[in-house]
């Protein structure tokens, strides 16, 4: 049984051979610059980069080298891009890190050591902070209220931080045949590795209102003028199909996975009560993902974090097969429940990994028995590819990750 093969098997229910794993396949499951730095010195790897893909988490795009060594079974069809030294440059992070960032990203650093990113009319959109990790959205285009019309939507998304400053492919959307070029380099890609592939289309509906609103204001919006909120929905809706209907076209049937990306829970349970996310947002998701289904073979892969056991049901009839990153830490999220009640309906990515007190806190040996004790709920009967809890973040020890993955090869059904 081939990468590809372990993984579409678990998507469908099927018992695999050894437990698939992901690093890197998405935004949600990857490392963070500064511990990938760390790990590879660790390693005692001195070739290659820490090259920033995602600019917004600080996201490193894992290596061949890396891949190989953690047995990882999925790729990101974003790394066929940017592939060549031309397309990066050094820059040394405010912790000290040397990691190279892409040409087409210049940020401005002030007289303070924060980098900022500025719209083209001037205004601030994103900022990260000298002392901070990540960069931060500044502007939020409807904080003020809803527009009358949404003519000018794109340009509202393009002073969005997580529009604007986009991650690979989509940093290449206006490239002259970027189409045909996505089905050509995602054809070599494939042909050229035995690795499943993911493409993320975003296609937020609450995340989205979030960074145009600003989140306070649109989860009240939810409840205060629900018709505001719905017409907004609307045009995001008719954006998203359009997007889907190019992807679906360019490469859907030579990638495997296409990956949402909507934030519906938080620690305590979901943002929003069952029954307004049946009225309002369920519908909606369901269109993205019967549009999907339709016009190709790819699997359909939702990021959310936080508690959304009570959203799972409808997430589920609404055509979603495979949920990440799994955050058990969250209320009603223990992988017994999640296990026994839905591991027949869908796929569990993630979950491999608690991100907030073991992998970053624990010693190696208590990395080890924790992964282990979830795999062992998880792993059986398939529905299950293996990724931490969310990103890797800075302040992981090399020997956590290591062990964290060596727990996984170590695992027996």
């Amino acid at each position: 049984m081939n990468s590809r093969e372990r993984i579409i098997a678990s998507i469908n229910h099927k018992q695999v051979d050894i437990v698939p794993i992901d690093l890197g396949s998405t935004t949600s499951s990857g490392i963070s610059a500064i511990a990938y730095n760390n790990l590879k010195q660790y390693l005692g790897i001195n070739k290659g980069y820490t090259r920033v893909y995602d600019i917004v988490q600080q996201l490193a795009q894992p290596e061949d080298e890396i891949l190989d060594m953690f047995n990882v079974d999925v790729l990101d069809v974003g790394r066929v891009y940017n592939t060549e030294e031309k397309d990066w440059y050094d820059i040394t992070l405010p912790s000290g890190h040397i990691v190279q960032f892409p040409t087409w990203f210049k940020p401005i650093r002030d007289e303070e050591g924060n980098l900022n990113v500025y719209s083209e009319d001037g205004i601030l959109i994103s900022r990260m902070k000298k002392d901070a990790f990540y960069f931060h959205q500044e502007y939020y285009p409807y904080l003020n209220g809803y527009p009358e019309n949404y003519d000018n939507i794109t340009e509202a998304m393009n002073k969005v931080q997580w529009f604007k400053i986009a991650v690979s492919p989509w940093d290449h959307l206006n490239d002259t045949n970027f189409w045909e070029d996505l089905r050509e380099k995602a054809l070599n890609l494939r042909e050229n590795s035995d690795r499943a592939l993911v493409i993320s289309s975003g296609c937020s509906l609450l995340e989205s209102g979030n960074y145009l609103r600003r989140m306070d204001n649109f989860l009240m919006d939810i409840y205060t003028c629900p018709e505001e909120v719905e017409r907004l929905l609307d045009v995001l809706v008719e954006q998203h199909l359009a997007l889907l209907e190019k992807v679906c076209k360019a490469v859907g049937d030579v990638v495997d996975i296409i990956r949402f990306s909507d934030d519906l829970g938080m620690d305590q349970g979901p943002l929003m009560s069952p029954e307004v996310f049946r009225k309002i947002f369920k519908p909606r998701l369901a269109l993205l993902c019967d549009y999907v289904k339709k016009h190709s073979n790819m699997h359909t892969f939702l990021h959310s974090c936080g508690s959304i056991y009570k959203l799972l049901p409808d997430l589920i009839e609404a055509g979603i097969e495979i949920i990440n990153p799994v955050q058990t830490t969250a209320k009603d999220m223990e992988p017994y429940r999640l296990k026994k009640e839905f591991g027949n309906d869908i796929t569990f990515w993630g979950g491999g990994c608690n991100t907030r007190s073991i992998l970053n806190r624990a010693t190696p040996k208590e990395v080890k028995d924790y992964v282990k004790r979830q795999l062992e709920v998880f792993a059986p009967g398939g529905g299950y590819i293996f990724n931490q809890e969310h990103n890797i973040l800075p302040d992981v020890p090399p020997e956590n990750i290591i062990a964290m993955f060596e727990a996984v090869r170590e695992f027996s059904f």
